[in-house]
């Protein structure tokens, strides 16, 4: 059950990606110019970097260790992810890498 819950989130993580990424490319588009499928491969590819590196809010936690030892808390507990299923491998495996495999595809 926790498969396919997973699974769902990285489907509607993929199509929001995706959607965001044919918004920034429509208004680029829209002022420059250009091939469409082009620079949506490239967007795509960015916003899977992005995803990648940014997807697990693992970077936030460590920016927030100094403040949280000043006033004497603990650590934020890993498992306190708000209802995610996905965990930081699983956003890269399942969401990052498809969307930077489908933009290679398209700028080919």
């Amino acid at each position: 059950m926790t498969v396919v819950r997973g699974l769902r989130e990285a489907l509607v993580l993929f199509v929001i990606a995706m959607v965001v990424a044919m918004g920034g490319v429509g208004v680029w588009v829209g002022v420059s110019g250009g091939d469409f499928t082009h620079r949506l491969g490239i967007a795509l590819m960015i916003v899977g970097a992005l995803l990648g590196m940014t997807g697990d809010l693992t970077l936030s936690r460590v920016g927030m260790l100094p403040a949280r030892s000043t006033f004497g808390l603990a650590p934020e507990r890993e498992d306190a992810g708000g209802g995610q299923v996905l965990t930081g491998v699983g956003i890269f495996l399942f969401v990052s890498v498809p969307l930077i495999a489908v933009g290679v595809l398209l700028v080919a």
